[in-house]
């Protein structure tokens, strides 16, 4: 019995629902996404709510509803008001800047560090320091930060290295003699 996928979904006045067959199109203020959804699960829209239901006699339906459930929440959600991760960059030397469809960071590598803007994902520098990621897709914007972050995850002995701005680094204790 899958919990999520029994609470409905409410649509914001200013959202645009389209269920077509096995498909949902949410359109909003900041774009549009789409869903194709499992044939053991069933969306209905009505009274400005979503609600699921699921075949029980399929193996693992409930999951499979619960996560379109999930989805299509992160899709209303990023559809009105969008999805954002702040990164920080913590170390002597370490900064970040934007050059066009590109973000350079210098995170104390031999070379610079270049990251391609992908599409539907905008990237902030508001200072040398930060990194904002912002974009209507959840996934796709924690994709980004991971992969920006991947580049120089932070260290438990000096803390340095980008990280989440709400992260917590557990500090290790150097070397006794």
């Amino acid at each position: 019995m899958s919990r999520i996928a029994n609470a409905p979904i409410s649509i914001p006045n200013n959202v645009d629902v389209k269920h077509e067959g096995k498909s949902m199109t949410i359109k909003g203020s900041k774009g549009q996404m789409s869903l194709s959804i499992q044939s053991c699960v069933d969306v209905s829209v009505n009274d400005n709510l979503i609600s699921i239901k699921w075949d029980k006699t399929v193996k693992n339906s409930s999951a499979y509803a619960g996560t379109v459930r999930a989805r299509l929440s992160n899709m209303v959600e990023g559809v009105t008001s969008g999805f954002e991760k702040k990164l920080t960059l913590v170390g002597v030397g370490y900064r970040a800047q934007i050059s066009g469809k590109s973000l350079n960071l210098s995170l104390g590598f031999s070379h610079p560090v270049v990251y391609p803007m992908p599409d539907g994902i905008t990237i902030e520098a508001p200072s040398q320091t930060e990194i904002v990621v912002k974009g209507m897709d959840k996934q796709k914007v924690g994709q980004i930060a991971a992969e920006i972050r991947a580049y120089r995850p932070p260290e438990p002995y000096k803390g340095k290295g980008v990280r989440y701005t709400d992260e917590y680094v557990a500090r290790k204790a150097a070397k006794k003699k």
